[in-house]
């Protein structure tokens, strides 16, 4: 006796989205950035959120203090005195509502999950899993999945106090399964400050490394 395991075609998308989110990918980021600064030597900085509706947040301090750190990297100094500043720096950051994008992949022999057919008496078995190799051989078949896809941005400028010179314009722009800001903004941040400042007026691609898990 053959026994059937049903998998109900509800759990196609599911399945595919699971398939491409369940293992650790790199993080792929494009990076724009034009850019006079000086070399660092210790010019003090302030940071400042270039979104009216990020400002005061506890979400907005948190971002800003890694982007903090990675300037301090770089050889500049937080403000004592945000006020009397050198470089102001402003931080803005978002994802979108996301897109609906669908996958079909087809083949020949056994498909893993599609409509069964019909029955002895002409009664539809339902849908979930098809065997060809079972109902009269092998045949095509078309596997049509759909996921939403998120596109995030990061942008940071620095503006020279004194005179509000432009020095550094930057944006990161990545597309992502999640939307999630905790985890887009941080590797954002990271994609922005790989080989920070850059050369002037470049257009670059920055993978990271997928996270370590625990």
């Amino acid at each position: 006796m053959i026994a059937f395991r049903k998998i109900g075609l509800f759990a196609a998308p599911v399945l595919a989205l699971l398939g491409l989110s369940g293992c650790a990918t790199s993080f792929k980021a494009d990076v724009a950035r034009f850019q006079q600064l000086p070399a660092p030597a210790g010019q003090s900085y302030t940071i400042v959120a270039d979104d009216p509706k990020l400002a005061g947040g506890l979400e907005f301090s948190h971002y800003a203090q890694l982007v903090g750190e990675r300037l301090a990297q770089t050889g500049y100094v937080a403000a004592s005195d945000p006020a009397k500043a050198d470089l102001i720096v402003r931080v803005a950051y978002d994802v979108d509502n996301g897109r609906e994008r669908v996958r079909s992949t087809g083949g020949y022999g056994a498909a893993p999950y599609g409509p069964w057919g019909y029955g002895r008496w002409g009664r539809p078995w339902g849908y979930g899993y098809y065997d060809p190799w079972l109902f009269g051989g092998p045949g095509f078949y078309n596997d049509v999945s759909s996921y939403t896809v998120y596109t995030s941005d990061l942008s940071l400028k620095i503006d020279r106090a004194a005179d509000n010179l432009r020095l550094f314009e930057g944006k990161a722009s990545a597309q992502s399964l999640s939307n999630k800001l905790t985890y887009l903004v941080p590797n954002l941040i990271d994609a922005m400050f790989t080989n920070f400042p850059g050369q002037n007026g470049e257009d670059v691609k920055i993978t990271l490394p997928p996270e370590k898990k625990g």
